[in-house]
């Protein structure tokens, strides 16, 4: 129901509409995106071109921010390597700088047709026709020991392709395809089992003690009124946020349906995002269609002072048979009253986050999700089971200790027992069997430290240390950090419900990755990890788990195990 009511607004905006230039956007968790937030940490001010909290980022804005930036290299002290980042993400968004020619020409071309841009396997551009098409690959091997003694060899492979473009500077359009076959980390594998969901993926077939699954994404954009309002639809993920994890909406889960409207004008970023989501189920032996369950999410930007972005932030998680709730379509209004009106039968969040830049080195920033409160109560002391609310504050200081490129962050998060579960378990803050904010759901705190390094122009080494504690549930009994289940099953008690409610256990990992760049976008990792975990450290002893992989990726991010 909600592909035919998007599909329909979309092609109703572009009727009536003068359709101006489009966009693509810059893919999640790569190098370029890290870089923008740096250099506008900075620069000492925010800049109006892209708003970081909202993700994924254009490459127009991102390519009009960096071409500022790189024009005032020498006011900012940007070092060689940085100036040469600055030129990398250029060239990979080239078709965005004035000339539409930005990308780096390739001193050997493949049969003078392939690579003759460095980013680009093929590079096509005509007045009115631009096509970008890489190939997507990537091979690692990893070695794993732990407490069981049933580790051994692990793999992650991934065959694919992607591509990007626009027709006539009016439409946008891209597609992300692959295969991939994975054989993960013994804990990463009892994760897999008990969610039934490979994170990050949607269907999947599991053939031994390996995971298969296809993954796609893509969308087509339109601007509706030219470097203002964009409209984009597609089946993709999204992330809201400054730090490494996101209490409002992240990009852990698998990939969704989704309409987006994006306006940004003046100091202000205001995006309305409906997702058509799958909630949780079982085993569907027969292929039978899953259900359906929808969202919509506000999202408010505003750069308040050149130093200190605000943001607000609303959703709404509700399941109809077959059929969007209209009344949750309406771009600009508080949905908390509307979901009154409605009988109350929905899940609604609310939110606020903040960022601040400081001295030019240093950035801080934080979010706090408030899922459901009574403040006679919350200030009462008395721990009571529906006070759900999830807090995340952290800092980042780039070129640490005056060395250039050494960057260091941290965040600490902490979300109460039943945040994000609801009465109805499909209007959970879920999708497709997987948290679509936290990894770890609910009922937990956690610190994480991050440390980059890049000491020359095509090696990055990356520590990334992570601690949690959180409570689990013991037998039938539901203490809170189970968010696919309904709230009021067996709940174990309304009132003194602490920030780790049942059986505490606790986990620490630390991980260390060398990246190096052989050539545009063509990585070879090598690096390691350890892990410790321990359920109820008064009877049982610590499960550990170390595991060494090397491989080489082109054109797709890293697959990151060290975070669940």
């Amino acid at each position: 129901m909600l592909r035919k009511a998007i599909f329909t607004f979309s092609v109703s905006v572009a009727s009536f509409v003068s359709v101006h230039a489009q966009t693509t956007y810059l893919q999640l968790n790569t190098e370029d995106q890290y870089l923008i937030d740096k250099l506008e940490t900075q620069s000492g001010h925010l800049t109006n071109e892209v708003f970081t909290s909202i993700k994924p980022i254009q490459r127009k804005g991102a390519v009009q921010f960096l071409l500022e930036k790189r024009q005032n290299a020498r006011e900012l002290k940007l070092s060689s390597i940085e100036r040469y980042n600055i030129d990398h993400a250029i060239s990979v968004s080239g078709e965005w700088t004035p000339d539409e020619d930005g990308a780096i020409d390739s001193k050997l071309p493949w049969f003078k047709t392939f690579y003759k841009k460095q980013p680009d396997f093929i590079h096509v551009k005509t007045k009115d026709f631009f096509l970008s098409v890489n190939p997507v690959i990537s091979a690692q091997l990893m070695s794993e020991k732990n407490s069981n003694n049933t580790g051994g060899s692990k793999y992650w492979s991934t065959r694919g392709a992607e591509l990007r473009g626009w027709i006539a500077k009016k439409i946008g359009f891209y597609t992300y395809l692959t295969d991939n076959q994975e054989k993960v980390p013994e804990f990463v594998d009892n994760w897999i089992t008990r969610h039934r969901a490979v994170p990050g993926a949607d269907f999947y077939k599991k053939t031994g003690s390996t995971y298969d699954y296809f993954l796609a994404r893509g969308y087509i954009d339109f601007a509706v009124i030219k470097d203002k309002v964009n409209v984009t639809f597609g089946y993709d993920r999204h992330f809201l946020g400054d730090g490494v994890r996101s209490l409002f909406l992240s990009d852990f889960s698998a990939p969704s349906t989704f309409l987006r409207i994006n306006t940004k004008i003046w100091k202000l970023n205001y995006q309305n995002l409906f997702m058509e989501l799958t909630p949780q189920y079982y085993d569907n032996p027969n292929d039978d269609r899953l259900p359906r369950k929808y969202a919509t999410v506000h999202t408010l930007s505003v750069n308040a002072t050149r130093w200190l972005n605000i943001g607000l932030f609303e959703s709404v998680m509700f399941s109809r048979r077959d059929r969007f709730e209209f009344d949750y379509m309406i771009p600009v209004i508080f949905y908390r009253a509307l979901e009154r009106k409605e009988g109350s039968p929905d899940n609604v969040n609310i939110g606020f986050n903040f960022k601040a830049i400081v001295a030019r080195r240093f950035q801080f920033y934080g979010q706090f999700m408030l899922d459901e409160f009574q403040s006679s109560k919350l200030f009462s002391n008395s721990g009571w089971w529906a006070n759900k609310y999830g807090m995340q504050i952290g800092g980042k200081y780039f070129n640490a200790f005056g060395i250039k490129n050494l960057d260091l962050q941290g965040e600490i998060n902490a979300v109460r027992p039943y945040t994000y579960s609801h009465r109805d378990s499909t209007s959970n803050y879920t999708n497709y069997n997987q948290p679509l904010a936290h990894p770890l759901g609910a009922d937990f705190r956690e610190v994480i430290g991050v440390l980059n390094y890049q000491p020359m122009k095509n090696l990055y080494v990356t520590v990334r240390g992570m601690y949690y504690q959180q409570g689990v549930d013991t037998g039938n009994s539901n203490y809170g950090s189970d968010i696919f289940r309904d709230y009021n099953d067996n709940r174990t008690q309304d009132f003194n419900v602490k920030m780790i409610n049942g059986v505490k256990v606790t986990c620490a990992s630390l991980n260390v990755n060398l990246s190096y760049e052989l050539r545009e976008n063509l990585f070879l990792d090598l690096g390691g990890t350890h892990r410790e975990y321990q359920y109820d450290s008064n009877l049982f002893p610590k499960y550990t788990t170390n595991y060494f992989y090397g491989g080489l990726r082109l054109n797709i991010a890293r697959r990151n195990y060290d975070f669940y």
